[in-house]
């Protein structure tokens, strides 16, 4: 006879999966919105090129990110399964909304909220650990700026450098050069949020009592979230896509080159350094650091506002969700 609860904790794991499928459908966007808007690529062979890199990035970026997520947002001694649910149902509730609606999110963000929400609602705010939260905090303001930083920097000396050659020339060498910038992208892309997927499914093993005496994150796990989060960018949110790709400013090959590299570079970093920021922040700001270069108009600043005003909401909408969830779980089946 099978045990019910490792029946249930499997349950969980399967929730945790679908919210790494909505992350890459909702951030495929993010890994081809670039490359889709100078037509380097098609839509369809685009996401194929940003999933195959969504997935390579298990091998050699370390899991770092996903001991933030496991061990440095809510006390590990107090998470239980139905704690983990809770986040869960909360993130995937706003995740999915966004992506029909075609709004680009932090996906990261809305897991962080319903983690902090769930966590209140079984202890109050003393479970939350306030460095890493204060650590995440401060680089959902850092990586949009990152990225709009280094988006016009490389755009500047980039400029600089083909200045005296002909735009045809330029524009063929740079649809080239997009392809590696775009898979670069991508591995940053794929190292950085399949790990907070790790993260949640790791400390709900390690409480479960699954993982043994010392918190890790075991390889099998690495694989596993970073095929479902391939699998959901190759599906892709094209309304998102259309929102990011399309909407926000127009850009050239030599463009968006440099917002996929200013990215790339941002993520890879914060990977290596252990830090869940938001891809799309960081995206989002290299794009409209790119573009201003041209000139400030070329934004579709109405657009970006949106935009700005889904992230600011995603924190406090998901740890509301997954408070009224936990609550609902706690009363229904009398827990502790």
């Amino acid at each position: 006879m099978p045990d019910p609860h490792f029946i249930f904790i499997l349950f969980i794991v399967g929730i945790a999966l679908i919210f790494d499928f909505y992350n890459g459908m909702n951030d495929a966007a993010n890994s081809i919105a670039t490359v889709v808007s100078t037509k380097v690529l098609t839509p369809k062979l685009a996401v194929a090129w940003a999933a195959f890199f969504n997935f390579v990035a298990a091998f050699g970026f370390g899991v770092k990110v996903a001991t933030t997520i496991g061990k440095g947002v809510i006390d590990p001694l107090i998470v239980n399964e139905y704690l983990i649910l809770s986040a869960l149902i909360g993130a995937i509730l706003w995740t999915a909304i966004a992506t029909h609606i075609g709004m680009p999110i932090s996906v990261s963000h809305s897991l962080v909220g319903g983690m902090i929400g769930a966590a209140i609602a079984k202890t109050g705010t003393s479970a939350i650990i306030t460095t890493g939260l204060n650590k995440i905090l401060l680089f959902i303001l850092l990586s949009p700026f990152l990225g709009f930083i280094l988006g016009v920097t490389f755009m500047v000396i980039t400029l600089w450098i083909v200045h005296r050659q002909a735009p045809s020339k330029v524009d063929k060498h740079f649809r080239i050069l997009q392809l590696f910038s775009a898979a670069g992208y991508s591995l940053g892309h794929g190292t950085n949020d399949a790990q907070k997927t790790m993260g949640i499914i790791a400390v709900l093993l390690f409480s479960s009592g699954y993982l043994g005496q010392n918190f890790h994150v075991p390889f099998w796990l690495v694989l596993l979230c970073h095929f479902f989060i391939a699998m959901g960018t190759m599906i892709g949110g094209w309304r998102v896509i259309k929102t990011l790709g399309l909407n926000v400013t127009k850009l050239k090959p030599i463009g968006g080159f440099c917002a996929e590299t200013a990215s790339a570079f941002t993520l890879l970093f914060t990977a290596l350094a252990g830090i869940p920021v938001s891809t799309t922040h960081t995206i989002t700001g290299a794009i409209i650091g790119v573009g201003s270069t041209v000139r400030l108009s070329a934004i579709r600043w109405g657009i970006a506002r949106n935009i700005i005003m889904a992230w600011i909401f995603t924190i406090p909408f998901t740890a509301l969700a997954a408070w009224i969830v936990y609550y609902i779980l706690k009363f229904t089946l009398s827990l502790s």
